[in-house]
């Protein structure tokens, strides 16, 4: 099997490790995606094999998620019973996820789980974040025509059908949630986000919209469970990454410092903002994430001659293009949380002065 090497690193890529920590907590807290699908591709673009890279954001995640549910939780926004359930099962995933990487590592090389991660990046992203912009535009109309605070939160049809099926000695009740569904669904969710983490280090593109739409957990209490299940995940995969030496300890310390600041300020900021507002974010950094991958895949086709050899300059171009993007997706991630949670804070406060207002008045 082809060893690994960890990257230099110097004072310059520890501080924008940091940032990228930063903007990924900011994320992870606000939405409650672990913001890996950020953190795994500035870490490859900064040298770090795909599989370092998810390896070492698995490593980091489970302290920063129980900052972040440990956060949310005083909001109410947690129900750790479902997180624990869900977390449960999505072990099992991470450890059959992380066969697969190591089997692709052993079949094809460091080169092959670059390639891998990169295209399950585009496809996954390109769904989810498709969804999810479909989703968010379709709630602020309701919203803007006056009828948004319920439409937040009506269940779909697939999560009503879910809840009303009954299997007898596999009910669970959520009190949190306020739903009570067959474990047997749980399960198959469970599991998928856990592989998912371990193959990109990023499960809650899964495990979100999965008590979203199927389980009708409303968007900011699910962005908010899945801190929990990422604790789980991380945790496990840890410690199963770890046997296979591929755990950059050094890039996992520097991100969860800077991730530690960030995911406190994002998870403040789901206090003052609507569930279609975090919905944009998510789909903003998505689809700006996936655009940034697409120019790398050539490269690695390359290496792998499974396309004609590209130029040198042709491959920096490349390069450069897929940097400059992912640079542009750190910006936005940080610009959209702070420009939701200052906007919130403006609207917060100009309802409590109207408020005051009126009660002088009266």
């Amino acid at each position: 099997m082809e060893l690994v090497q960890f990257i230099h690193l110097d004072l310059t890529s520890a501080i924008m490790l940091i940032l990228v920590g930063f903007v990924g907590g900011m994320v992870s807290g606000f939405i409650g995606s672990g913001g890996a699908f950020v953190m795994t591709p500035a870490m490859m673009s900064l040298g770090a094999p795909a599989i370092v890279a998810v390896a070492s954001n698995i490593c980091h995640k489970f302290p920063k998620a129980l900052v972040g549910a440990a956060k949310r939780h005083k909001y109410g926004q947690v129900d750790i019973k479902l997180g624990v359930v869900m977390g449960a099962f999505a072990e099992m995933g991470m450890l059959y996820g992380k066969h697969v990487m190591t089997g692709i590592k052993r079949d094809f090389g460091v080169i092959g789980t670059d390639l891998y991660v990169s295209v399950v990046f585009i496809v996954v992203l390109s769904i989810v974040g498709g969804f999810v912009l479909r989703d968010y535009f379709k709630l602020k109309a309701q919203n803007e025509q006056g009828s948004g605070a319920a439409a937040e939160f009506r269940q779909t049809a697939a999560a009503r059908w879910i809840q009303s099926v009954n299997i007898p000695g596999t009910m669970m009740t959520f009190p949190t949630a306020n739903i009570r569904v067959s474990f047997l669904f749980i399960a198959p969710m469970g599991f998928a986000t856990g592989m998912l983490a371990a193959t990109i280090a990023v499960g809650g593109f899964i495990g979100v919209p999965a008590m979203i739409y199927l389980l009708g957990v409303p968007a900011i209490m699910a962005s908010a469970t899945e801190l929990v299940i990422a604790f789980v995940m991380g945790l496990g995969g840890t410690i199963f990454y770890g046997l296979e030496g591929v755990v950059d300890v050094r890039m996992a310390a520097l991100i969860l410092f800077g991730s530690l600041f960030g995911i406190q300020l994002g998870a403040i900021g789901t206090t003052y903002v609507k569930d279609y507002q975090v919905k944009f974010v998510m789909a903003v950094i998505m689809l700006t994430v996936l655009f940034s991958r697409v120019f790398y895949v050539p490269n690695y086709l390359s290496k792998m001659e499974l396309i004609a050899p590209l130029s040198e300059r042709t491959m920096k171009t490349l390069t450069m293009l897929g940097d400059g993007v992912l640079v542009l997706a750190l910006i936005l991630g940080a610009a959209s949380v702070l420009s939701a949670l200052f906007k919130g804070m403006a609207e917060h406060r100009k309802a409590e002065s109207m408020s005051r207002n009126q009660t002088i008045h009266d």
